[in-house]
């Protein structure tokens, strides 16, 4: 768990996007799903207004990370005709390029970029306590 890293994303939707949002956000994640294997889990959630969502990215190291955002800047471009950041979090070590990449957009964006690279402690536990063997 010590190599993990996650990256979550925040946005304001845009108004009247929301429906739009509902049904990029499927195609995305199934895209995702089928183009970046090394990624080893993509979540998305929106507010109970619909105002806003997130993004989690969870990566088993830095290196899938860096294939994970291979080709993120065309996603963002379609992404943003429904949002607009509003800020990212970088747990754990990211590479240097994907945390100046981070670094350069979220200057250009007008938008927080926080960044924890030491692990301290935990756990990820992929299936429920009911599906697990006793």
């Amino acid at each position: 768990m010590t190599d993990a890293v996650v990256f979550v994303s925040h946005f304001a939707i845009k108004e009247g996007s929301l429906a739009a949002l509902k049904q990029y956000a499927p195609q995305t994640a199934q895209g995702l799903e089928e183009d970046k294997p090394r990624t080893s889990m993509f979540v998305a959630y929106i507010s109970d207004d619909g105002g806003s969502a997130s993004f989690v990215h969870v990566f088993a190291d830095a290196d899938a990370m860096d294939a994970h955002i291979e080709g993120a800047m065309e996603r963002s471009q379609a992404a943003y005709e429904f949002m607009r950041p509003s800020g990212w979090e970088i747990y754990g070590r990211a590479s240097e390029a994907a945390t100046q990449m981070f670094e350069q957009a979220a200057s250009l964006a007008g938008v927080d970029l926080r960044v924890e690279p030491e692990f301290l402690a935990g756990f990820l536990r992929l299936e429920s306590p009911n599906e697990r063997p006793n």
